[in-house]
């Protein structure tokens, strides 16, 4: 039965596509047949992190609305086997979206697919809410400053009220956090939250720390996810957090010294 992963943040810019990416790709290496699909309508940037812009003929739009049929849309990774990418419109409307036909692309993807990951759009407009409603589990994207743990507190709340599996009262998401352009020298000045901190605030279970790296930008830039630069910390942090998600027992590099406390008065889950 294949697994739907959402990869969601409250706030844009935090590395949602960067993390599809390479979770879509660190799977897929480990021999499950894997899909990730853009659900950013309009802004589409999964193809060009995936390096296959060029061969974009029909994308999730197309087969929702019947103008083309699954296989072709789907793009084939030419670098990894059991790897595929369906992207999305650049020039349609996010309503574009429409459940019912969301609903039929799924059942059909799950038919053939071990892992479906969807790359969804920041905050809680359409596009991410209709990404998160078919969620088995979330990868919940934050980056260790106020706002962005803030709007991810949201998130959270709205996995736990408005997806499929809350809607049906089934077992609820797996919920897992994934902290990115995460720099040691600037927690020791101050300058950002710990991994500590985060975690008081949100509650939820640690999957990784992306430590910050220039070989983020220079792999998306080539198109290619940053997990396959085996010179990259960045890339070795997500085939670590891949290896966590499936049950693997890896130590949680890149960790700082404790802050505890910082953050306690600023959220009210986190008070009480």
């Amino acid at each position: 039965m294949a697994k739907v992963i959402v990869v969601t943040s409250g706030k844009g810019g935090v590395g949602k596509t960067t993390t599809s990416a390479a979770f879509a790709a660190g799977l897929a290496l480990r021999g499950h047949k894997t899909v990730v699909i853009d659900f950013d309508v309009g802004l589409r940037n999964l193809d060009l992190v995936m390096g296959c812009e060029r061969r974009v003929v029909f994308d999730f739009i197309n087969v929702i609305n019947g103008d083309a049929n699954l296989n072709q849309a789907l793009i084939r990774d030419k670098r990894i086997d059991n790897l595929y990418i369906f992207p999305t419109s650049q020039t349609r409307d996010k309503e574009a979206l429409k459940r019912d036909g969301v609903d039929r692309v799924m059942a059909e993807l799950k038919k053939d697919f071990d892992y479906i990951i969807c790359d969804s759009p920041a905050g809680i407009e359409h596009g991410a809410l209709t990404a998160l409603y078919h969620a088995d589990a979330a990868v919940i994207v934050t980056n260790p400053e106020v706002s962005s743990v803030r709007d991810s507190d949201r998130i959270i709340g709205i996995l736990a009220s408005k997806s499929r599996r809350a809607e049906k009262r089934e077992k609820p998401v797996e919920e897992h956090l994934l902290l990115t352009r995460y720099s040691p020298d600037r927690v020791q000045k101050g300058e950002m939250l710990s991994v500590e901190d985060v975690k008081e605030i949100l509650s939820v279970p640690l999957l990784g720390i992306i430590p910050e790296s220039e070989t983020v930008l220079k792999a998306s830039n080539t198109g290619m996810p940053v997990i396959l630069d085996p010179g990259s910390p960045a890339g070795r942090a997500y085939e670590d957090a891949v290896a966590r998600f499936v049950g693997e027992q890896r130590e949680m590099r890149f960790q700082l010294p404790e802050r505890r406390g910082f953050l306690r008065g600023w959220f009210g889950r986190a008070a009480s």
